[in-house]
């Protein structure tokens, strides 16, 4: 694992540290997707049981709210988290520890430094919307999760989106603070630009709007 210092990540990244961590359930699963975004927790986590597999790669877990309740496949998964901040990757391994989780430090951006074709599934859930740049630059990530998934394996996740879709008057403010302070980088971001990425790097896939979330569930 590399020696990434919290001083080294990006604000998107380094905003988690494990005071924001204590408080992520709460402020983002439980009150934010509801209430702001417009996309219940329980959506998502039908993501999660639709599309893991035995073997899964969770690219930016979070505090791993949505892996500890998920319903695998099989009693023992072997599950592997990447992110490249630290205390996401300890608090994520440890609410999971059951599994016995592998974790690596890397940029999502990056080319994953892991053998390929090694998963059954690959998830990315909100985590587009944080990444820098515009989104036909940021779903790069696709290639990366495809090339460490078995052929008929599943990449899904979900993002929030800031062009397009109907934005509450709380959702505006939070957009332009969360915009401002580098935390999120989606003003741009649009289902147009995700269905055309989408398209090109998957076989078959599936996208949808649940408020102002874009849900997605591919095919390798």
């Amino acid at each position: 694992m590399s020696s990434v210092t919290q001083s080294d990540l990006p604000t998107s990244a380094a905003v988690y540290s494990p005071f924001t961590l204590a408080l992520y359930d709460l402020i983002v699963v439980h009150l934010s997707c509801r209430f702001v975004w417009r996309c219940p927790s329980v959506e998502m986590l039908a993501l999660y049981n639709r599309n893991t597999g035995a073997s899964h790669l969770d690219v930016g877990p979070g505090t791993g709210y949505f892996l500890d309740h998920a319903t695998f496949p099989v009693p023992r998964p072997e599950i592997t988290l990447v992110d490249c901040n630290l205390a996401s990757l300890r608090s994520a391994a440890r609410r999971i520890k059951r599994y016995s989780p592998r974790t690596i430090q890397a940029d999502a951006l990056q080319p994953l430094p892991m053998e390929v074709a090694r998963f059954d599934s690959a998830a990315a859930n909100f985590l587009l919307h944080c990444l820098p740049g515009a989104l036909h630059d940021k779903t790069a990530l696709f290639d990366h999760l495809k090339h460490q998934v078995k052929p008929g394996g599943k990449v899904f996740g979900s993002t929030i989106l800031g062009r397009g879709v109907e934005q509450g008057w709380l959702g505006r403010k939070l957009m332009r603070i969360y915009n401002s302070k580098g935390i999120f980088s989606n003003t741009e971001d649009s289902l147009d630009v995700l269905d055309k990425a989408l398209a090109a790097s998957f076989r078959s896939y599936r996208l949808r709007l649940a408020g102002t979330v874009a849900m997605f569930e591919a095919v390798v």
